[in-house]
């Protein structure tokens, strides 16, 4: 009787430490999931001239996702945007303009809408008023869906950096 009841609880300790164990294993594995970003942005500047410039807003976009064009639409998605702030360094030209959206139909939205799938460019042309280096900050929001879902708009902040303007006696 005593080595039933030693047995018992043994067997009883084994179990617990068990489910202890796996417990752990199902919880780690439900927060190390991470967020789905199927969208990833890039900013950066390209310089045209001593004096003018663009800020390149890149989009890469998983496969089977896609993100919406600046183009205003009455069924639905959100349009991507664009603010860039100007500032004493800066002048803006026009708005931001984007490359190679195609019509599509989005059966979230039963309707045909302009997208962007694997990647998106868009953008700012500026013309600079200094030749130091100065930043730009800028902010973006998009939407991103697939066939199966649509993800809430998002908001990102970028601080682009212009770099000091290096004239031809300095090289």
């Amino acid at each position: 009787m005593v080595v039933n009841n030693v047995y018992f609880h043994l067997k009883l300790r084994v179990m617990k430490c068990l489910l202890s164990v796996l417990f752990f294993c199902l919880a780690s594995v439900g927060f190390s999931q991470n967020a789905l970003k199927p969208v990833t942005w890039n900013v950066t500047y390209v310089e045209k001239s001593a004096t003018e410039g663009e800020i390149v807003f890149t989009a890469t976009i998983q496969k089977k996702w896609h993100i919406y064009s600046q183009r205003p639409t009455d069924v639905g998605p959100i349009p991507t945007s664009f603010t860039v702030t100007p500032n004493a360094n800066v002048n803006l030209v026009g708005k931001v303009e984007e490359e190679a959206a195609h019509e599509e139909f989005v059966p979230a939205f039963d309707a045909k809408v302009f997208v962007f799938s694997d990647q998106a460019e868009f953008r700012q042309k500026l013309i600079r008023k200094s030749n130091k280096a100065f930043t730009v900050s800028t902010a973006l929001e998009f939407m991103t869906c697939n066939d199966l879902q649509c993800l809430p708009s998002s908001t990102l902040q970028f601080v682009v950096a212009i770099p000091e303007v290096v004239s031809a006696a300095k090289k």
